[in-house]
């Protein structure tokens, strides 16, 4: 996936274009599909007060209804019609997202890099993989590095971080 055009105009609707082979749209699909990862309860309240239990119930609840809220957006962002739009003389898709989206989607994919790294027991990525490791070891080596991929892409988008040969 690369960034082919950005528009970033002060007061209007800001939305970069980026060109991807169908297998990256395969691939962008099956990740967002996976989310959430990162597990509910991961990330507790941190103040110890007498109201703990009735907060943390009332987090718990307000984060389901996230989740929700996502999964459905999710469904209907790879459901619109015409969203990833087939490029005239070429196997290549062209893909529109604003700025707002894009923003929603590193959240979405940083929820599935990061719930798979908690998945593999939070690894010290330097050292060697263990070599007796679990069932879904490669699949969630594999959303790690497919979801640093596309944050990559959507922060260069909106960072301006592209190179000119990236433009076309």
């Amino acid at each position: 996936m690369r960034v082919v055009r950005v528009s970033a105009i002060p007061g209007e609707k800001n939305f970069a274009e980026f060109e991807m082979a169908p297998e990256e749209q395969i691939l962008l699909w099956h990740l967002l599909r996976q989310y959430p990862l990162v597990p509910a309860g991961h990330q507790p309240l941190s103040q110890h007060d007498k109201n703990q239990d009735e907060n943390e119930q009332l987090l718990a609840e307000a984060l389901a209804e996230q989740r929700t809220a996502n999964r459905r957006q999710i469904a209907a962002l790879l459901n619109e019609p015409g969203r990833f739009a087939a490029m005239p003389g070429a196997e290549d898709l062209r893909v529109i997202f604003t700025f707002a989206e894009i923003e929603w989607l590193l959240q979405i994919c940083n929820d599935i890099r990061v719930g798979s790294w908690l998945a593999l027991g939070s690894p010290d990525l330097d050292r060697r993989p263990n070599p007796n490791p679990k069932p879904d070891v490669a699949r969630h080596y594999f959303n790690m590095e497919i979801a640093g991929a596309f944050e990559m892409q959507f922060i260069r988008a909106v960072s301006g971080g592209f190179a000119a040969g990236d433009i076309g």
